[in-house]
């Protein structure tokens, strides 16, 4: 029934704009195209020279003759010129046989004239109307004559194929979304105690933990319609189009109640209101008229609103309050439990050996997101595929590990010996500290292979389970063990290279957190003197102080970073025979394990000869 009264909109709509495109071209295109330039003179003239044969062509309109000269040069001039009340006119004419005469109204056809001068055009303006609103309604993804109307993609009846099986390293947030499940299927259990299910629950956490298919999720498990649809797409070219999709979106759920709908990415329209006069109009529209429709629908038909972002601290207030989103659910990056977790339910999907380790690979992968666990998993089968492998096996996850973190190896890069040894020590001097401090984590690998993220060799450490704190000494174990790659430049090569570029920004950043944001600086105690914003996209970090304290804040970073370098220093100089021995090792190996290291840096050289 819409379409097909968005048809006749559109037959109409074209209709007016041809009659109007028409009416242009008659009055104002048409008369300069049919009639050629001439110029004006008298009728005597006109009579001289039609007398002297030299008349070629006339042609009478109306109170217009415009007529052809012949000059003696046998050259063509177009004139026009009154006419006047001459019964001989025409007799004169016909005395010149040689003369083209056409009096036009009494030759032309009113019907033809008619047919060419109106008919045509509209059908042809039609049709030129027809096809740009064609090609408007592609480009704009629907009819272009529907504006206001929702985009919201419908899965009805848990056509998303997800449930709570999909998801894992998740628990806390599936359990506070099953009681959403419970509601949509028992409403009358809530309603007969008087308990509102709120109406709406906001997803936050970092990109790629999983927030879409937690809302994909309870859609399936409550066998409901789900209303899917991005922050982004309630902005349009036009303005008060955000706002009527807002109304569209909510009158379809209504109908299809109950129902969930999902809007992803919110902080696209929920940004707060800042009141200046330069805002955002269209957006604040559109936000207000979310919030209006909040309130207005009854949370006891079954109309449950999710939406999902990660910057939650530009959302605007009112729409965080109890009654619209009431329930705030973090979907944090998993720990280690759930990183086991995530790497096997995506294990399900290709073929691997019983004997895979998966918490090897979680312990390898802290901090990753399940974005990145499933990139690892598909990493790996490309890897036994390119191998010329059916089934996946442990060196490939370890592989892709690396890869993700560290991209592809480049296998074609030429390096020389002499730059090669210097990456050798390198890399054993950041081993060779972490090793030698109590605070640190176990050396895991050691390579110089070079990679395509621009690493030209790396050491990986691995701790032994899974830690939530930092504390002083493993934050200065860890400035340390970055300072360990200059360190070892220095005291063996009496030189420093670009090479430490990366550990010095680490080293700088730990420092500095450590006296803005820890409170582990003796000289400001528990104060913060930094502000972080955008949490879960890299956390933006700006200053809180005046300018004399930002100059005592470098001084305390730079004491920090200093002294961690002097330690690091004399660590590789009390060892100094075991990093000759292990980075000669490393040379010829090029990649060793953390217990070929530990071997040598606990055996005598004979050992690790004979190893």
């Amino acid at each position: 029934m819409n379409d097909d009264k968005n048809y006749v909109k559109r037959i109409i709509a074209c209709i007016a704009l041809s009659v109007i495109g028409l009416l242009i071209l008659n009055a104002l295109i048409m008369p300069a195209l049919t009639k050629a330039p001439a110029k004006e003179t008298n009728y005597s003239f006109f009579l001289n020279q039609v007398d002297e044969g030299r008349v070629t062509q006339v042609k009478i309109e109306n109170e217009e003759v415009r007529f052809v000269v012949v000059d003696d040069e046998g050259n063509e001039k177009r004139y026009t010129t009154y006419k006047m009340n001459d019964p001989d006119l025409v007799s004169r004419l016909h005395e010149h046989g040689e003369i083209i005469f056409n009096e036009s109204h009494q030759q032309n056809s009113l019907l033809i004239n008619f047919l060419l001068s109106w008919v045509l055009p509209i059908v042809g303006f039609m049709l030129l109307w027809n096809l740009l609103f064609k090609g408007m309604a592609k480009h704009m993804g629907g009819n272009a004559l529907s504006f206001g109307k929702s985009n919201a993609k419908i899965y009805v009846k848990a056509q998303t194929g997800k449930s709570f099986d999909d998801v894992a390293g998740q628990d806390e947030a599936k359990e506070a979304l099953e009681e959403i499940v419970d509601f949509l299927h028992n409403p009358n259990k809530y309603a007969d105690i008087g308990a509102d299910l709120p109406k709406g629950a906001l997803l936050v956490g970092p990109p790629g933990t999983g927030k879409t298919l937690l809302a994909q999720a309870v859609a399936g498990e409550a066998n409901v319609p789900f209303f899917s649809i991005s922050g982004s797409e309630f902005v349009e070219m036009f303005v008060g189009m955000g706002a009527a999709k807002v109304r569209d979106l909510f009158k379809q759920a209504n109908e299809k109640a109950p129902c969930i709908v999902f809007i992803d990415e919110i902080d696209t329209i929920g940004k707060k209101r800042d009141g200046s006069l330069g805002g955002n109009d269209e957006r604040e529209q559109t936000l207000n008229q979310l919030l209006t429709e909040m309130d207005g629908f009854d949370g006891k038909k079954g109309v449950v609103i999710l939406a999902a972002t990660n910057r939650p601290e530009s959302l605007d207030p009112a729409l965080l309050r109890p009654g619209r989103f009431d329930r705030r659910i973090p979907a944090e990056l998993p720990d280690l439990a759930g990183r086991v977790a995530i790497l096997k339910v995506h294990a399900k999907k290709v073929k691997t050996e019983e004997n895979i380790d998966y918490n090897a690979i979680a312990r390898a992968t802290a901090g990753a997101s399940g974005a990145e666990l499933a990139n690892i998993i598909n990493e790996a089968a490309l890897r036994a595929v390119r191998n010329g492998r059916k089934l996946v096996n442990q060196s490939d996850l370890e592989e892709s590990v690396e890869v993700v973190i560290a991209g592809y190896q480049r296998k074609n890069a030429v390096i020389s010996q002499k730059e090669k040894e210097i990456i050798a020590y390198h890399e054993i001097g950041h081993a060779l500290v972490a090793a030698k401090q109590k605070d640190a984590a176990p050396v895991h690998k050691i390579t110089i292979i070079p990679r395509t993220s621009g690493a030209l060799g790396y050491t990986m450490q691995v701790d032994e389970g899974e830690k939530f704190l930092l504390t002083k000494e493993e934050a200065l174990a860890r400035i340390a063990t970055l300072t360990g790659g200059r360190s070892a430049e220095e005291l063996i090569f009496n030189s420093c290279t670009s090479g430490a570029s990366n550990d010095i920004e680490q080293a700088t950043k730990l420092a500095r957190a450590m006296v803005t944001r820890y409170g582990m600086s003796d000289s400001f105690d528990m104060i913060a003197l930094e502000t972080v914003t955008n949490q879960y996209l890299g956390g933006d970090t700006a200053l809180a102080c005046s300018p004399e304290t930002a100059a005592r804040i470098d001084d305390e970073v730079n004491s920090i970073v200093r002294s961690s370098h002097e330690k690091a220093v004399q660590i590789l100089r009390d060892n100094i025979n075991k990093l000759h021995e292990l980075a000669h090792f490393l040379l010829e190996k090029e990649t060793i394990t953390g217990e070929e290291f530990m071997e040598i840096l606990n055996g005598s050289p004979a050992d690790a000869t004979a190893e």
